[in-house]
């Protein structure tokens, strides 16, 4: 059978605050429990900047269209703003941050430590579709995936009201005729590929892993693989479909009544994915994760699945007092080496 699912006890810190993202998740029967929960985050001090949000030292970000993102006429276009919070735990430094507003969506490439694989992973953070979340979900993954050879190339992508989301003025669940963020999504699969050459990379190992609203990202690149925008140059000729992709505690997927969002069609060639999850997801609810496994399955898509008996929301690979954080980065590994991309 070409599925290996997984679940394994374990626990993790859930945070649903900037220092671990504010992805809002797909509640069938109402309000999201990330707006029920946006009261009770961590305590850390927060502060803000208005500026471009910029990468570590010595890296470049990109802007991954030529010259303004698409379908922008009528949007209001507040400058970016940076969210900054104090966070201890941090694994570089004591703060992590988030970009709210972002209007010129970017990548930053990460080069690989040691020897290079020729493998990519493009890093979607959280956010709920309303920040991203580019420090515990962006940065800080970009490290570990480097250190195993990989090129990692992190996406600022556009928020806010990119995609689905809780809109809080309503109190439901919209989705934007135009999803500004899967264009970005694609777009940077796109360019990543092009310029393959130039990184080391070899075009058929280019891969995608999200977290939590970035989770829906991967789902969406791996299924819809058709244009979400009128293409602006040779680039937009090559495919934005992954070669393989990874999505931790995904949202946006559940919807009314426990069914998969009608947008996504999963079939025999959605690249091999891997899900991880908490059944206590405070946040992003389980069956994001159950449902889209059972599409997979349907398809006979190779799938790897871990569902975790604790862990909550927007763990990383920050130290925790519960195993989870410890066994991600390891399972994940493995099922790379197994589906033959290391």
């Amino acid at each position: 059978m070409a599925h290996r699912i997984s679940s394994l006890l374990a626990c993790a810190v859930g945070w649903w605050t900037l220092a671990g993202g504010t992805a809002v998740a797909a509640n069938p029967q109402g309000e999201p429990a990330a707006a029920r929960n946006a009261k009770a985050g961590s305590e850390e001090e927060h502060s803000w900047l208005q500026a471009v949000w910029q990468p570590p030292s010595g890296l470049q970000q990109t802007p991954i269209w030529p010259n303004a993102a698409p379908d922008m006429e009528g949007v209001p276009q507040a400058p970016e703003r940076i969210e900054i919070a104090e966070t201890p735990d941090a694994l570089e430094g004591h703060t992590s941050e988030a970009a709210w507003d972002v209007t010129v969506p970017t990548m930053t490439v990460f080069p690989p430590k040691g020897k290079n694989t020729g493998v990519a992973m493009i890093v979607f953070p959280g956010g709920g579709f309303k920040a991203v979340v580019l420090t515990k979900q962006g940065t800080e993954i970009c490290g570990w995936i480097t250190s195993k050879g990989i090129t990692c190339i992190l996406s600022k992508y556009r928020v806010p009201k990119s995609n689905h989301h809780w809109d809080s003025d309503c109190r439901c669940a919209v989705t934007p005729k135009v999803p500004r963020a899967l264009q970005d999504a694609q777009r940077t699969i796109r360019l990543v590929r092009a310029r393959a050459g130039e990184w080391g990379i070899r075009p058929d190992k280019i891969g995608v892993v999200g977290f939590s609203a970035g989770g829906y990202l991967v789902v969406q690149t791996s299924n819809i693989v058709e244009p979400a925008y009128e293409p602006v140059d040779a680039t937009d000729r090559i495919s934005s479909r992954p070669d393989f992709a990874i999505a931790f505690y995904p949202g946006h997927l559940c919807r009314s009544g426990g069914t998969l969002d009608p947008g996504i069609h999963v079939t025999q060639r959605t690249p091999p994915t891997f899900l991880l999850q908490a059944w206590d997801d405070p946040v992003d609810e389980i069956c994001n994760s159950t449902i889209y496994a059972r599409a997979l399955d349907k398809a006979g898509v190779p799938a790897e699945v871990h569902l975790f008996a604790k862990g909550g929301h927007a763990f990383g690979l920050r130290r925790s007092k519960h195993p989870v954080v410890a066994v991600w980065p390891s399972l994940v590994e493995s099922w790379l080496e197994e589906i033959g991309v290391l």
